[in-house]
């Protein structure tokens, strides 16, 4: 199956890192983001991935053009030019990058990648959140309802505590995720027919397609209670390299 990653938006919410790389190469732990999100695919067997870029596309095609040389030690003869790989990584993906213009929506980045995923159903997910959402349940899950979408649904990390107001003293409760109840988490599995639903490289994929696949009973939730995250803000950034670097990543399951 292939995975679609939507990897060309601007970022500007997170402008103070993505003036120079694109979003979803800011880095956790060393590594892009996207490197992360790739890993959870991989690691549970969907190792095919369709990538739409579009701001600052050259910034990731030049990584994984060099991706040997980046992620390994090597010999080079300055004379020659030639260099010898010392650690080849055993990484074996297949990646197909694809440029989708600066301005296409997220509905039109698919509808521009649709010619590299063939007539089989296909992941599809955006370049900024992580989750240890287990994929081939959802796979299983997307075969047995039989419709054209599965959505994965999360809870959103909790951002606010709530006060119990009571006589003469205000007690403090932290937010729990369920009591803000369900929210898209991206983590897609759609049938070919999807792209129909996008009519034009403007359209945001989250607006009428959704919608009408929802009034027409195609779009079937995937609820996921685990781990889940998405990098908007610099906040966001610092929390998710704090538990990579105290090595408690819920999504690192390789």
């Amino acid at each position: 199956m292939k995975v679609v990653i939507l990897a060309g938006g601007y970022g500007t919410r997170l402008s103070e890192l993505t003036e120079l790389i694109p979003k979803p190469m800011v880095p956790i732990g060393g590594k892009p983001i996207l490197w992360h999100i790739m890993h959870i695919y991989a690691t549970q067997g969907f190792k095919d991935f369709v990538i739409a870029l579009g701001y600052k596309s050259e910034v990731v095609k030049s990584y994984f053009n060099n991706f040997f040389t980046t992620n390994s030690d090597f010999t080079i003869e300055l004379g020659t030019g030639r260099q010898h790989i010392i650690n080849k990584p055993t990484i074996d993906w297949t990646v197909t990058l694809v440029y989708t213009g600066l301005h296409a929506g997220t509905g039109g980045r698919m509808r521009r990648v649709a010619e590299h995923l063939g007539n089989e159903p296909f992941f599809m997910t955006y370049g900024d959140g992580v989750s240890n959402v287990d994929l081939r349940k959802e796979l299983e899950f997307h075969r047995q309802h039989g419709k054209l979408a599965t959505m994965t649904v999360v809870h959103p990390p909790e951002r606010f505590g709530t006060l119990e107001i009571q006589p003469g003293r205000v007690a403090f409760r932290e937010k729990s995720r369920v009591d803000v109840g369900w929210i898209n988490g991206g983590f897609f599995i759609l049938q070919p027919d999807v792209i129909n639903y996008i009519k034009d490289d403007k359209m945001m994929f989250e607006q009428d397609p959704l919608v009408k696949l929802g009034e027409e009973g195609q779009l079937v939730p995937f609820e996921h209670s685990g781990f889940w995250q998405c990098m908007d803000t610099k906040k966001d950034v610092d929390y998710l390299e704090k538990l990579w670097d105290e090595n408690k990543a819920p999504w690192k399951i390789w």
